[in-house]
């Protein structure tokens, strides 16, 4: 027997799901003239001299250069301590530094820290998000994204979802069809931390294919009034938060097709998962006590398993809109 929330989410998915595709460059740019409405692309990095050049570059080609889909592209720099930055300027971005913007409002590292502090610096109606660390992908994954936004007013924030191809040394290989039944899985926080959470404590949630997907997009103003945690969780407490304020039908998702990253180490996933796990516990009037969650792990020294203990930042940025309005 179906349970109501299952149902729920089936009906949500056939309503809200859609495809890159679905929407012709040159009619989005029209609607977006039409209408108005200022975008942004907002790329959070830290240490991604390696590929965030190819990521602005590309786009900027595509979508500013050639077509006036975005209005500008930022990337915010989260410490890094390589050559992200200028790597970043030199392909065509307006670059800052995550610390330097609004310091009277001190600076905590993370994703969604660089996130949070966008909304200083950038001026679109609609924010796009996208991960700086992408070796597989394409320039429609920023129309796919805009599409629901762009045309349907009631929207207020889209997933993107994706084939994950596997990875040989960074490199994609291999090919994906239907009848790989892995092909949409998310990544291995994804299936073993955000899906097994969403379907205990948001099963309203159950029909995002990538929860924690790093592309997606947001309007301003919806993302202005959300709380935002400063570490990997800024995805999975936006759609909790939005869908408890303006409902599920805020939510839309679009198939991007086909995308691969680098995969970070098992014990960085680790911490990246008590950051997901806490602000659920947030979001579902279960305690978390501090700021920082200690996490235990071990690792090899002199032949036995050494525990080592790694501070771990849950802290959560307020809604920014009482910061904008104060300017």
């Amino acid at each position: 027997m179906e349970s109501s929330s299952a149902g729920d989410s089936a009906t949500w998915f056939a309503r809200r799901t859609h495809s890159w595709c679905d929407w012709a460059l040159d009619d989005l740019v029209s609607t977006k003239e039409r209408t108005g409405t200022t975008v942004s692309l907002v790329v959070p990095a830290r240490n991604e001299a390696a590929t965030v050049g190819a990521v602005v570059s590309r786009v900027r080609e595509a979508l500013v250069d050639t077509v006036s889909l975005l209005d500008e592209i930022v990337v915010i720099d989260s410490d890094s301590d390589d050559a992200t930055s200028a790597v970043a300027a030199d392909a065509g971005a307006v670059v800052h530094r995550a610390a330097e913007i609004r310091p009277d409002l001190g600076s905590f590292p993370g994703k969604g820290e660089a996130m949070w502090k966008s909304l200083f610096v950038t001026r679109g109606d609609v924010l796009v998000f996208m991960d700086a660390d992408l070796v597989d992908w394409d320039t429609h994954f920023v129309p796919g994204l805009l599409g629901p936004l762009l045309t349907d007013p009631d929207v207020q924030l889209v997933k993107g979802f994706y084939q994950r191809p596997l990875l040989d040394g960074g490199i994609p290989v291999g090919s994906l069809d239907a009848s790989d039944t892995s092909a949409f899985e998310g990544g291995r926080v994804t299936e073993l931390v955000a899906r097994p959470l969403i379907a205990l404590l948001f099963p309203e949630l159950a029909g995002l294919v990538q929860p924690l997907a790093g592309e997606w997009a947001v309007r301003r103003s919806s993302f202005a009034r959300l709380a935002v945690p400063t570490g990997y969780a800024v995805e999975l407490a936006a759609l909790v938060d939005l869908v408890r304020s303006d409902g599920i039908d805020a939510v839309a998702q679009v198939d991007l097709g086909r995308r691969a990253h680098r995969h970070q180490a098992l014990r960085d996933l680790g911490a990246m998962a008590t950051q997901i796990m806490a602000a659920a516990h947030r979001r579902s009037d279960l305690q978390v006590k501090d700021d920082v969650v200690a996490l235990h792990q071990f690792h090899p020294g002199q032949g036995h398993a050494a525990p080592v203990e790694r501070e771990v930042p849950v802290v959560e940025r307020p809604p920014a809109q009482p910061y904008l309005e104060a300017v």
